[in-house]
């Protein structure tokens, strides 16, 4: 770029700076610092020169032009040379000062770029400024403010010019006298000794070390005396501010002893300010800065001002700090610097103050001085380090504080106690204690709403913060590793600490590693030397049941696990091996679930094998028994935790299992027995739990314990006392029944099976109906207590399942077992219907489900009593509970419905046949068509699933027919369109087995697959939409799949089930059924000839009985399907319906005319059917001399009246047309051969009763019904110009009549018969002879008034009619004769815009498609009209027309492909979709990336183009046209520069700056600031 082209570039941008739109002005700025980026000194000189220039222009533009050079200057000072420099060092102090009124932002502009020019030019620009100083003058504030802020920007520049400053400045202070310049001055000295602070303090770095404090010291403490004695009492708030500000980092640069002696009135100053400004961070950090320096010259006059400065301190920090106000938290912040200053210098007084204040009530007070404490723990180590008693000493009160934000600082300040020691003082372990209290917390007792700012309000909770503290000093604080361990140990056991256990885990694992590193004598624990600390046993056993429920507490389970598995040497030497291999499996058992997908049982039975593979390992009598004693004391610490108590007992039983001691195992299940809290539910499933593990190795022992406690003292005396208190004795006696039989049915469970199958009559039996008391042990006693019902149930079926389980069940015969059934059927049958409270129908049917098993086997009236009882008591049962109606609830219904299945499948299992089967079914069927689809759903999965089981158990050893296969498939597959999602799918499941048991019994193996059945499957999801238009086209596809697969045999049972699904009551079903009979007779009709009949006849009477109005467009379908592979049949068929046709009977005829070529078929079998027989048969019945009475045959009117019902439809008409000239014939003869023909006598009547409404409104007398067909033929052939001159004329009523029929059907069928009489007149040829007068004559009228028209010319047939009428001149019939002498008498009379927009679419779109066709020799031109179209349609995107804009977006993506640049055609695909919206910029961006990357010779010929559009008419356009041409700009490389015209493109784009569009306007700039890239 030539210097000339730069300087135009600048011009032209600078020219637009005085834009008034602010956006299009902010972007010339960030052009001119796009060129100050890549030419700054030419810039920044255009900039000075247009300044210099335009002295006239308005501030806010100078001010704009100088922001602009300042942004330049910060990134390329380093660039200029001295006389640049100094060139915009004059500008900007001449701007800066050329009105002394305070112009903030041209003045704030000009002073940043002497700040930037200063980082590189300090002498310089101190020179002027210097300059500008004049003695005796008030300088002027922008002067100050560029000298202060250089003191902060070159602090090493300014410094040693200071002394120049000062003594320019200090003389005039006194002149001050408006607030503004007041503040000016107090901002500058603020700086001034604050460069000066930083100069002193890194002496090594200054250009000048030998600068002392001294230099300033007597010029700051002149200015000091008028700040602090004269402008610091003015009312101005913000003038008082500016001087405290100043005060505090000039204080440092005071001689010492001006300082000491202004110490007495400084320090009341500033504290006075407290009570006079609510913001106080300035006032509090100038504090801690005078302070300092106070203290570092050792000033004897602080201790005096002492006891006023902490109370005004400690007020301060006393003041509630809201998160939200920075400023308020920056004020505490240096509150606290100043009490570390004076807890340095003054300890004692300092702790005196705060100490006794910890004493008082007051939350604000405690919180705030326990946060100095915290801080001067932290800050004043080495003061405190004498004082650490007193401080815990004084701690007493505030640890009983319950207020929460109290707690927060107690913990924060004994956190920083352990950090400094204090812990391992007297008193240290009350500290460690409260922050153990404090985890243990129950999050729900954080009632405190979070403040505004605070983004999780638990992570800021007391729990928490002790939490993280906790584990802070045990894993970072070196120096109490010997106070926590093994201390921490104590708070493992006591309840109260339960809450805490996971971070005390956490800690002690800690502590632990780090004594194992240190050595094993310093792990291992001296429990005689530490009395208070838990014995192993109660460790193991506390650590392992806490684990039972591992996610509470924050994941309490792996952290009690670490535990165990670090602390195995002290509980036991052997463990070691062992526990390093297990313990890390159950952890990655717990990593591999959550708290959801946990399964409890699972987890449990994995510590407990853990628990017997630890004790099988120590294998020492004596070491186990002190454990299940210590396991039997901790059983209280559980009351409040059933489920961990619970586990608890489960461990005690599997404990006393491993023990050898038949006493001890005697002792404690009786103790366990004695304390058992029996009212608890919990507690007796526990208990018995303990009776059942321990009896896998203490069988004898255990029930005879049982039996001892029946019979003990204890038990009678407990049961005598309850005696007194009549109203609560039987429940509470009931609960121990509860609990003893309970433990019966767990030993029966859990004992050898061996051994149990001795005992289960005997014993286990006799002694759980001896404590029910019910009608099962001969005595009728109703018990009132549900627990009591529901334990007997889970006993007898942990009885039944231990000897179903037996290897020896086969053998056993179960005597008690038809009256046990009975029982359970009677506890089932006294359940709600429709409501589920309880688990005892569960219980009760998954007891019936091992009964079932075991022999002897149930009479068939039994087995069917059982199927209808359970099936009654859960199908009625209300819906599925949601999971927000309870999770229990829902649980409870699907174990419920489960125990249901495993019943049934087991009572199948029994009875492995299709006929089997069938009853099942047949049970299931009120259920599957119930009206309540919760109730069908339930069927249908209970269906699926026994039919699942069914077949994959399914032996067959002869080929035999499985001939309830269509049944079954007509019963379920209409359920494919059930209203209820899971309904459908389970139909789908029982039609995919319901074929693969076809296949079975076929022959077929059990792993074979059928590529047919299993396209099923595939279909499910299809059924899960409930779009009616998928769902049915899904049971469309499911029959065609049941139509490949079914045999020949079933297909008609089938069909007939099917027929029966139409008047199911959901409609749904209703109208899959008619889909899929439709599909079958579409599939497989061809093998169904001698059905139709019956098929037809089956749909016409269903049709008289369905309700909705789907099933008649299915019947008329059905017709239609059939028609198509066997018509005769069908017309055959239909017309049997009798007359007169009904509505239904009516529709039937007109869906054979849905398809042309089957109703040109249907037509001419109805043509071959109307003129079989005889029109009419003339009476014989009739008096002597009158004329016969001409009774109209049945079939011919039949097949008229289906003629009319065909031919009414429109879809006809292409079969009307090609059947014309046969069908008009012979339905003019029919009117003809009909005229005063009768009904039949039967039809007769039923035309005076008058037609029923199902019947078709319409007459049935012989001849109205041909008029009304030929009418019906004419409309439907187009011919509605002979329909409407019959109707103007009376000739339909004419044709009606003897008389003149013949004139009727002459005059409008003759004149408006058209190019259609040629063929009509060939038909008519084979009718001259017809032995029917009528007809004869109708044809010769037909002839004779043909030659009256012109048509006999016009269509050449003059010599035909003339030939046909003479060969009629001999006819026996005078009526014809006479029409062919008339006939001879008839020969001898014988948007202008709109348009350009529709243009402009349309060859937008023309030019996208024509990328699709230009291949081969054509593509290299048809390129090249691509790149020359890509500009255009690029910018047309922004057309204010959519739908010009919408074709560019077309025209673009065909273009893609053609462009061979994979890049741009995926842009091309990925931004332009239709529908998509479009940020053009960013799309813009990317294509001219793409373009210039691959075609980079594209950029002048593309430039050149967005010129054109710099012109356009639309502002989008105009404006998207710069935008184009500065992204070409930034992705070109220099190399491309020869194909610019720079000057044409400057001065054009300088055109768009002046465009009334502003967004044309900020394009126009930006596209220039890229400009200078073409270097």
């Amino acid at each position: 770029m030539t210097e000339s082209s730069m300087k135009k570039l600048a011009s032209t941008l600078l020219d637009a700076i005085t834009d008034k739109d602010p956006l299009v002005q902010e972007q010339v700025c960030s052009a001119l610092c796009s060129l100050g980026e890549v030419r700054p000194v030419e810039t920044l000189r255009a900039c000075e020169e247009y300044l210099r220039q335009h002295d006239k222009l308005v501030h806010p533009y100078r001010a704009a032009v100088l922001r602009a050079m300042e942004r330049v200057l910060s990134s390329r000072a380093s660039e200029l040379d001295k006389d640049t420099a100094s060139t915009i060092i004059l500008l900007a102090s001449n701007e800066m000062t050329k009105t002394k009124d305070l112009v903030w932002d041209w003045q704030q502009a000009a002073s940043g770029v002497l700040v930037a020019v200063g980082r590189q030019f300090i002498s310089k620009v101190m020179e002027e400024l210097l300059r500008r100083l004049h003695p005796g003058t008030l300088p002027h504030c922008a002067v100050l403010h560029t000298l202060a802020s250089l003191s902060v920007a070159n602090a090493f520049g300014v410094v040693p010019f200071l002394p120049s400053v000062l003594s320019s400045l200090l003389p005039v202070l006194g002149m001050a006298k408006q607030d503004t310049v007041r503040v000016a001055f107090c901002s500058a000295l603020q700086r001034f000794s604050e460069g000066a602070l930083e100069y002193l303090a890194n002496l090594d770095r200054a250009p000048d070390p030998t600068v002392r404090k001294d230099a300033f010291a007597t010029d700051i403490f002149s200015a000091y005396d008028v700040l602090f004695h004269q402008w610091l009492q003015s009312r101005e708030a913000k003038l008082r501010l500016a001087v405290v500000e100043a005060l505090g980092p000039m204080s440092h640069l005071l001689p010492s002893e001006r300082l000491e002696e202004q110490l007495p009135k400084l320090l009341p100053g500033i504290l006075a300010l407290y009570k006079k400004h609510a913001e106080t961070f300035y006032l509090s950090k100038s504090l801690g800065q005078i302070l300092e320096a106070a203290v570092s010259v050792g000033s004897r006059t602080l201790e005096t001002q002492l006891d006023a400065l902490l109370a005004a301190l400690h007020s301060q920090i006393c003041v509630p700090v809201e998160s939200s106000s920075p400023l308020v938290m920056s004020n505490q912040k240096e509150v606290l610097r100043c009490f570390t200053v004076l807890a340095c210098s003054s300890p004692d007084r300092l702790l005196a103050f705060l100490l006794p204040r910890l004493d008082t009530s007051n939350e604000r007070t405690r919180v705030g001085t326990l946060q100095v404490v915290r801080h001067v723990i932290n800050s004043a180590a080495a003061q405190m380090e004498d004082k650490k008693p007193f401080i815990l000493s004084s701690m007493r009160l505030p640890l009983l504080d319950t207020n929460s934000k109290v707690k927060r600082a107690v913990v924060q300040v004994i956190s920083a106690m352990a950090h400094h020691g204090y812990l391992e003082q007297p008193g240290g372990e009350a500290m460690i204690e409260y922050i153990v209290q404090q985890c243990a917390l129950p999050p729900e007792q954080e009632p405190e709403k979070p403040g505004p700012g605070s983004k999780d309000p638990k992570a800021d909770s007391v729990r928490a913060i002790s939490v993280r503290t906790l584990y802070l000093v045990s894993t970072t604080v070196d120096r109490m590793s010997h106070v926590l361990w093994p201390y921490l140990l104590q708070f493992l056991i006591p309840v109260r600490f339960t809450g805490a256990l996971t971070p005390l885990c956490r800690s002690l694992v800690h502590l632990a590693q780090k004594r194992q590193e240190a050595g094993a004598d310093a792990f291992l624990i001296q429990y005689n030397a530490h009395a208070s600390l838990p014995s192993p046993y109660a460790v193991t056993g506390r650590l392992l049941v806490v684990s039972s429920s591992p996610y509470l507490g924050d994941g309490r389970g792996v952290a009690a696990l670490h535990l165990l598995s670090v602390l195995h040497p002290n509980i036991h030497p052997l463990l070691g091996q062992h526990w390093e291999t297990t313990v890390p499996l159950l952890l990655g058992y717990l990593d591999e679930h959550t708290e959801e997908t946990l399964l409890q049982e699972e987890w449990e039975e994995k510590l407990l094998m853990f628990l017997r593979d630890t004790l099988a390992i120590i294998s020492d009598n004596a070491w186990i028994c002190q454990l299940s004693l210590e396991l039997c004391r901790q059983l209280p610490c559980y009351d409040e935790a059933p489920q961990e108590k619970n586990f608890l007992y489960k461990c005690i039983g599997t404990t006393l299992g491993a023990a050898s001691s038949k006493e001890v195992v005697r002792k404690h299940l009786q103790e366990l027995l004695e304390t058992a809290r029996y009212q608890e539910e919990a507690e007796r499933e526990g208990l018995a739990c303990c009776f059942g593990i321990c009896a896998i190795s203490h069988l004898e022992d255990t029930l005879a314990q049982l039996e001892d406690f029946v019979r003990s003292e204890v038990f009678r005396k407990s049961i005598g006392i309850l005696n007194i208190f009549k109203d609560r004795s039987e429940n509470e006696v009931e609960k121990v029944k509860s609990a003893l039989i309970l433990c019966y049915g767990h030993v029966a469970a859990r004992a050898p099976r061996e051994l149990v199958l001795a005992k289960v009559e005997s014993d286990i039996l006799r002694n759980i109906c001896q404590h029910f008391n019910t009608k099962v042990l001969g005595v009728k006693v109703e018990t009132k207590d549900p627990a009591l019902k529901l334990c007997l149930v889970q006993s007898v079926c942990m009885v039944s399942r231990a000897i179903c389980s037996s290897t020896q069940a086969g053998s056993f015969h179960f005597t008690r077992k038809a009256e046990l059934v009975a029982q359970m059927m009677e506890f089932i049958r006294a359940e709600p219907p429709d409501s589920l409270r309880t688990p005892i129908r569960k219980k009760a049917m998954l007891t019936c489900t091992y009964l079932v098993s075991v022999e002897p086997a149930l009479n068939e009236q039994a087995r069917a009593d059982v199927i209808r009882g359970c099936l009654h008591s859960v199908m009625a049962l209300l819906p599925e509970p949601k999971e927000e109606d309870g999770g229990c609830q829902k649980s409870l219904y699907l174990e419920t419905l489960h125990a249901l299945e495993d019943l049934l499948t087991s009572l199948l299992q029994r009875n492995m046949t299709p006929q089997g089967l069938q009853i099942m079914i047949e049970h299931l069927s009120p259920w599957i068509k119930s009206p309540r689809g919760h109730e069908r759903a339930r069927a249908l999965g209970l269906s699926a699933l026994l039919l699942r089981y069914f077949l994959e158990h399914l032996r067959v050893s002869a080929l035999v027919p499985f001939h309830n296969l269509g049944l079954l498939i007509g019963l379920f597959s209409p359920r494919c369109a059930d209203l209820w999602p899971a309904t459908r799918q389970e139909a789908v499941d029982c039609v995919y087995s319901l074929l693969y048991l076809q296949l079975g019994y076929e022959g077929f193996s059990r792993d074979y697959r059928d590529d047919v059945a299993e396209r099923l499957l595939s279909l499910k999801d299809g059924l899960v939409h409930p779009d009616p238009a998928i769902l049915f086209h899904t049971c469309h596809s499911v029959g065609q799949i049941i139509a490949k697969r079914l045999p020949p045999d079933q297909l008609i049972s089938l069909l007939l089930t099917m027929f029966e699904a139409l008047g199911d009551p959901e409609k749904n079903c209703s109208r899959a059924a008619t889909v899929m009979i439709n599909c079958l007779l579409q599939e497989r009709g061809g093998v169904l000839q001698e059905k139709v009949p019956e098929i037809v006849s089956v749909l016409r009477s269903k049709l008289q009985e369905a309700q909705g109005e789907h099933v008649l467009p299915a019947a008329q379908h059905s017709v239609y399907l059939l028609a198509t592979q066997h018509c005769s049949a069908v017309v055959s068929s239909l017309l049997g319906s009798p007359l007169p046709l009904d509505s239904h009977a009516c529709m039937l005829w007109r869906a054979l005319a849905v398809e042309p070529r089957l109703a040109a078929q249907v037509l001419g079998l109805l043509l071959e059917k109307m003129s079989r027989d005889v029109p009419f048969k003339e009476s014989r019945a009739f008096l002597l001399g009158r004329t016969p009475d001409r009774v109209a045959t049945l079939l011919p009117l039949s097949a008229t009246c289906a003629l009319f019902e065909v031919m009414s439809t429109s879809a006809a008409g292409p079969a009307v047309l090609e059947l014309y000239p046969q069908l008009f014939v012979a339905l003019l003869l029919r009117v003809s051969c009909t005229v005063g023909v009768q009904l039949p006598r039967n039809l007769q009547a039923q035309e005076r009763r008058g037609a029923s409404p199902a019947l078709a409104a319409r007459n049935l007398e012989p001849c109205s019904s041909a008029v009304d067909t030929l009418r019906s033929m004419l409309l439907r052939s187009s011919s509605e110009d002979v329909v409407q001159r019959m109707d103007l004329e009376g000739g339909w009523e004419l044709l009606r009549t003897s008389a003149g029929h013949e004139e009727g059907a002459a005059r409008a069928m003759a004149e408006h018969a058209g190019p259609r009489l040629p063929l009509v007149l060939k038909t008519l040829a084979c009718t001259h002879s017809s032995v029917y007068e009528n007809q004869r004559v109708t044809t010769t009228a037909f002839l004779a008034e043909l030659l009256n028209s012109n048509v006999a010319n016009d269509l050449m047939l003059l010599d035909s009619l003339l030939e046909s009428l003479a060969a009629r001149q001999k006819d026996t019939c005078a009526s014809v004769r006479r029409l062919v002498l008339r006939g001879l008498a008839n020969l001898a009379s014988g948007c202008p815009d709109k348009e350009k927009m529709e243009f402009r679419t349309a060859s937008i779109r023309l030019f996208g498609h024509l990328n699709k066709v230009c291949h081969g020799d054509c593509e290299d031109v048809f390129l090249d009209q691509v790149v020359g179209g890509l500009a255009p349609l690029l910018l047309h995107l922004q057309d204010p027309q959519a739908t010009v804009a919408s074709a560019c977006r077309f025209a673009l993506r065909m273009c893609g492909p053609n462009l061979a640049c994979e890049e741009l055609s995926a842009a091309f695909q990925k931004h332009l979709q239709e529908g998509r919206a479009l940020h053009f910029g960013e799309f813009l961006n990317t294509t001219c990336k793409h373009l210039m990357h691959h075609f980079p010779d594209l950029l002048g010929r593309l430039l050149t183009t967005c010129l054109f559009y710099f012109k356009s008419s639309w502002e989008d356009v105009r404006a998207a046209a710069p935008l184009f041409t500065g992204f070409l700009v930034l992705h070109a490389e220099p190399r491309q520069q020869p194909q610019v015209d720079l000057d044409q493109l400057i001065s054009a784009l300088q055109i768009l700056l002046k465009d009334p569009a502003p967004e044309v306007r900020t394009r126009a700039a930006e596209a220039l600031g890229r400009l200078v890239k073409l270097a």
